[in-house]
């Protein structure tokens, strides 16, 4: 064998057990206790969880937007990634005009290769469905191995948004496809009205972009995508949830037999919108904005009761200077905050403290990803599974600091937050990527996940 992990406490989302992996050729070959293997490296992990590592199924690299580009490049996401235990990244493709959904994968994929440190694949965002000669190319997309295309109900004025007729399409397509349509929602006529308004009276802080689109602007938006998946009766997945009546929404719909995921993300089970109060809350600035207590106590009984089947981090960092453009005027804080490297040790931190399960946390962040995207190979520690692999010591107090971090991104917003439990190791298909606080990966390890159609 590669390599032989003994004497760790395996968890997956179903299973916690005492047991070695043995991993030969990129994989998981043999799993059991006091496995009777040589292998070229041994790693004792007694008194530590072995993990599958996370896969975040929601980020932003190298992307511009707000007139620049979010700050961490491919190399640096991935990089930071690995050091979180992260294992496979997702990364939006944003189709422009006139662009194929094929077309547009392969320009980012291109760009990502050479640098991903890690596993990367892809969701395409539709922007333009040229006439609806695009809904052609969906099962072209899924044959490629991109069967998760999102639409943006908002940035309207940035070209991105899609209405509710093309929704409905995309959505019609995707049930006949194999397709999963994820959607960011927000009522952006809102959004408009209100920033507006408080621009008109002077009201700039950042404190405004969450006023300018409070709790009730992302639930009417969850509200209708929910009634669209629905009324065509097919599977939709809301993105970046944040707030309590859109969590109650996707309960509703689940409990009727609809088929209705959702997401959410570290920042919104942590923080509140008094952060927006803050010296420093235009960093927190991004969309949906961080809302109220109530929503956050929410979200965190949607996620234990699986009405929120996965965490993942929306990764859009901008560096400080880029975020002070916007300290007079708060239309002019580009969107995102960083929270790659953080999203893996803060679930399992939470499970640690009692919040959650270590199984929850594995099942959020890595087992659902899996299955609900298509990673056939991924999301578990079982034989035939690539061998991404965490061992997380949970004696480990870590309290994150900048200096700490292997994003390019010049601040985090999880500074001083202190976490207990942290991962020791990370293993990207039986490859040491991070050590002890050190990226031990390259450029160029990660290759495309291909993953599979929805049956």
């Amino acid at each position: 064998m590669d390599l032989v992990i003994k004497n760790g406490t395996i968890v997956t989302a179903a299973e916690t057990y005492v047991a070695d992996v043995a991993i030969k050729d990129g994989k998981i070959a043999m799993l059991g206790k006091n496995l009777d293997v040589t292998g070229e490296k041994v790693v004792d992990a007694s008194g530590k969880l072995v993990l599958p590592g996370a896969i975040d199924v929601h980020t932003h690299l190298a992307m511009p937007f707000g007139g620049t580009v979010s700050a961490d490049s491919y190399l640096a996401g991935t990089r930071a990634a690995a050091c979180g235990g992260t294992t496979t990244v997702f990364d939006y493709a944003i189709q422009r005009k006139g662009q194929g959904i094929v077309e547009t994968v392969e320009a980012r994929r291109a760009m990502a290769e050479p640098e991903a440190c890690v596993d990367i694949a892809f969701h395409c965002a539709i922007t333009d469905l040229a006439g609806g000669s695009l809904l052609e190319e969906f099962e072209a997309a899924v044959s490629y191995g991109v069967p998760s295309f999102k639409c943006f109900m908002v940035y309207k004025k940035e070209g991105m948004m899609v209405d509710d007729g093309t929704l409905a399409q995309i959505l019609l397509k995707s049930k006949e496809t194999g397709v999963l349509t994820n959607v960011h929602a927000e009522n952006p006529d809102l959004i408009d009205i209100r920033i507006a308004e408080y621009l008109s009276r002077g009201k700039t802080s950042p404190w405004y972009h969450y006023m300018s689109r409070p709790e009730f602007v992302e639930a009417e938006a969850d509200h209708r995508a929910i009634h669209w998946a629905k009324a065509l009766n097919a599977p939709l997945y809301i993105v970046h949830l944040a707030n309590r009546e859109g969590a109650e929404a996707v309960t509703k719909a689940r409990d009727q037999g609809y088929e209705v995921y959702a997401e959410t993300c570290p920042q919104y089970l942590h923080f509140t919108k008094e952060v927006y109060k803050r010296e420093d809350g235009r960093n927190f600035v991004c969309s949906p904005p961080i809302k109220g207590e109530e929503s956050r106590e929410a979200l965190w009984a949607a996620l234990r009761r699986g009405d929120i089947q996965t965490v993942a981090t929306d990764h859009c960092p901008f560096q400080s200077y880029e975020k002070d453009w916007g300290k007079d005027d708060f239309t002019k804080i580009p969107n995102g905050c960083a929270g790659i490297e953080n999203m893996y040790p803060y679930m399992l931190s939470a499970a640690n403290e009692g919040k959650i399960t270590f199984n929850k946390a594995v099942e959020v962040c890595s087992a659902n990803p899996a299955k609900i995207f298509g990673c056939t190979e991924k999301g578990t520690v079982s034989p035939g599974a690539d061998a991404d692999i965490v061992i997380y010591d949970p004696e480990k107090d870590f309290t994150i600091s900048r200096d700490k971090m292997h994003s390019d991104c010049d601040h985090t917003i999880w500074e001083g937050v202190t976490l207990h439990g942290y991962p020791v190791q990370t293993y990207s298909r039986g490859k040491l990527v991070y050590d002890n606080g050190n990226f031990t990966g390259e450029p160029g390890w990660g290759k495309f996940v291909k993953r599979a159609g929805r049956k």
